[in-house]
């Protein structure tokens, strides 16, 4: 069976009693209490897999109870702070790729590039993050090899202890790749660190990129061999893609490029077994969980048992409105949100995707210029996720609200793409073979060889990503490394709050540290420029 982690019937195993982390503005950097009832819980190895769901839970869902209920974090509604729905935005929404319609307090600020220390979606995710690594932390503390001897697990299922333990290691390690990313520095917790005892220290971007590739460089000897894992569960392959991304943007960490290492984990994905889906559509549908033998670790989705208003059901509605029929989508409604500017139309040979079968945007009704972030019809929406099966029906929420579409948090796609970029930025490697995987995404395209180009340069790589991974949060991360993110140089509808689009200030190029948190924590210190 696959793991679709967010089954209701796995949280009663006493998740609530285990991780019961109420948290508040004020606490969120300090690592969770666990309730005397965990000690209980954890004495049973029985439970051990329902606490582990857990973890990878928390990129889907936002509390205890389905629909978003009973909030892990407070002060933002829950399916708002959802931590996909919030990294997608923070990915997407500074960026060519998407602007919103909707005018919630500070959230036109994303696209506008002039957010500030408060705003109430950068602190979301930060707290999301924080909170996924606090509950890790809590894990891998109750399965360490004492413990577990203590309660007298032993055998195969201190064995499986131990492999929960280091996919919970994974997910840590992944929230932390997010932390670096986004904020740069920020307080550092292991399972070391003594629970709410003193705020945690500050860790700087180049230490806790140290840290995170020790950490996923003994891991990639000790999970599952690639595609022998249960699916949505993290492998050697998940390890190897999220170093292959590491490295691509070591460089903008700091400062010191790793491409050759970009290059080398990009082949070891690439050489697992792992091979392209033939439909490009059908890696973002709702029985994407099924035949999909290119997707590497995804966030898993469920309209009956996953019940959010984040993750791909925010995705997918927000990207209707107009006159776009919500039942074609497999929903029922739109919420009339997302569009992508010209920049990214302009991308593909024309803008109903009839030759890239990427570029498929709804058009009928809807303006290619932005006018107006708030104007639902200025902009096109990207017709790519949907809560349709590949036979047309919806999925398994009658309602048409809560939606079944994983989101393919990597793929081989993508690795692909960093194989070509790194061989291209002096990472070594074949150009030959960089041109050969660049065709073979293109072949998917066109469906046949009409695309394919004679050569490549790193400007072409850039635009090949935003046409393969549009709307799967790569695009800021992109941009940055590219040099375009605040510059000059290339300019979108409102880039800056401008309708022609501005260079913006360099410090744009990471989010600010709560003012709540550094409030909290006097270790912290704020990124330059907020």
């Amino acid at each position: 069976m696959t793991f679709r982690y967010i089954n209701k019937t796995i949280f009663t195993a006493g998740i609530a009693a285990v991780l019961f982390l109420t948290s508040c503005e004020n606490d969120l950097n300090r690592m969770p209490e666990s309730e005397v009832t965990s000690a209980s819980v954890y004495a049973d190895f029985a439970n051990y897999k329902s606490v582990l769901a857990k973890i990878y839970a928390g990129l889907a869902v936002s509390g205890q109870n389905g629909g978003d209920g009973d909030p892990d974090i407070g002060g933002i509604d829950g399916g708002t702070s959802n931590y996909l729905r919030q990294y997608f935005q923070l990915q997407e929404l500074p960026t060519d790729e998407a602007v919103v319609a909707w005018n919630d307090p500070s959230l036109p600020d994303l696209h506008n590039m002039n957010w500030s220390a408060s705003n109430d979606f950068i602190r979301a995710l930060y707290y999301r993050i924080y909170y996924q690594i606090a509950i890790s932390n809590e894990f891998i503390r109750e399965t360490s090899d004492e413990k577990l001897a203590s309660r007298n697990i032993t055998g195969a299922n201190a064995d499986e202890s131990r492999l929960f333990r280091n996919e919970a290691r994974f997910m840590r390690a992944l929230s932390y790749f997010h932390a670096i990313d986004l904020f740069g520095n920020g307080p550092f917790v292991t399972e070391a660190t003594e629970v709410g005892i003193t705020p945690p220290p500050r860790i700087d971007r180049a230490a806790l990129f140290a840290y995170i590739e020790n950490e996923l460089k003994e891991l990639e000897n000790l999970l599952k061999d690639p595609r022998t894992n249960e699916y949505g569960r993290a492998d050697k392959a998940a390890v190897w893609m999220l170093l292959s991304k590491l490295y691509l943007n070591a460089e903008v960490y700091t400062g010191q490029g790793r491409y050759s290492d970009a290059r080398v984990y990009a082949e070891k994905v690439i050489n697992a077994g792992y091979s392209l889906k033939t439909n490009y559509d059908e890696l973002f549908l709702a029985d994407n969980n099924v035949a999909n033998n290119e997707v590497i670790f995804s966030v898993n989705f469920d309209g009956i048992n996953t019940r959010t208003y984040g993750g791909t059901t925010y995705i997918i509605h927000a990207g209707v409105g107009g006159t776009m029929p919500p039942e074609q989508f497999g929903i029922n409604s739109g919420w009339g949100g997302l569009r992508s500017t010209k920049n990214i139309v302009n991308l593909f040979p024309n803008a109903t995707g009839t030759l890239d079968k990427r570029g498929r945007f709804y058009t009928d009704g809807q303006n290619l210029e932005i006018n107006s972030q708030t104007v639902f019809t200025d902009g096109y929406p990207l017709i790519k996720f949907k809560n349709l099966k590949k036979d047309g029906t919806k999925g398994s929420d009658d309602t048409g609200l809560y939606v079944d579409t994983d989101f393919p948090l990597f793929r081989l796609g993508e690795a692909y793409l960093i194989y070509a970029e790194a061989v291209l930025r002096g990472g070594g490697g074949s150009n030959a073979t960089a041109l050969q995987y660049i065709n073979l995404l293109r072949q998917r395209a066109y469906g046949n060889t009409s695309g394919n180009v004679a050569s490549i340069n790193l400007d072409f790589i850039l635009d090949e990503r935003a046409r393969e991974l549009t709307w799967e949060a790569t695009r800021r991360t992109d941009l940055i490394r590219f040099n375009k993110f605040t510059s000059g140089s290339y300019l979108w509808p409102f880039k800056g709050g401008v309708k022609d689009g501005r260079a913006v200030e360099d410090f744009r190029k990471l989010y600010p540290i709560p003012n709540t948190d550094l409030t909290a924590n006097p270790n912290l210190i704020q990124n330059p420029g907020y």
